[in-house]
């Protein structure tokens, strides 16, 4: 082997490592916004049931009334009960509702491939891959269709 092939070698390999470093950070930028993603979701949805109560609340019922217009006013300024971190493993980024002290697991993200899965439990993932953010059309879906209960985890 003379040092033109050493050096070529050597060269590849460094550009694939390069490019699975970009992969691997990349796919950390989105699990952030699937984070960010998942809280304004539950966000929503916690505003659409506060005004739900307000309009079916009982016309003397202003403590009811109030109180749920507070609640919105909270929501709206970003204050909530629910938030949606990650931690990373060997292989998986765990992502990780909080909420109330408590914690449960949303699903997992393979840190190399993008696959995302449905949580089977605390410590690993569900089989069968639920969609992938390293394709394009996929990860506006998910980004779009992500709901803080986890059903667009599930098979169609």
């Amino acid at each position: 082997m003379t040092t033109t092939t050493l050096r070529q070698d050597f060269s590849d390999f460094c550009a694939q490592r390069d490019a699975q470093n970009t992969i691997q950070l990349n796919v950390r930028k989105w699990t952030l916004m699937l984070c960010d993603a998942l809280r304004q979701n539950y966000i929503d949805y916690s505003i659409e049931q506060h005004n739900n109560a307000i309009f079916h609340a009982d016309a003397g019922d202003t403590h009811s009334v109030n109180y749920h217009k507070a609640c919105i006013e909270d929501l709206k300024n970003g204050h909530c009960d629910y938030d949606f971190i990650f931690e990373s493993g060997k292989k998986y980024h765990k992502v990780i509702m909080v909420a109330n002290g408590s914690r449960s697991v949303h699903c997992f993200i393979d840190k190399k491939t993008g696959s995302v899965y449905k949580s089977a439990s605390w410590r690993g993932p569900a089989k069968g891959e639920r969609c992938n953010l390293l394709i394009i059309k996929e990860r506006e879906w998910a980004l779009e269709n992500a709901d803080w209960a986890g059903s667009w985890l599930y098979r169609r």
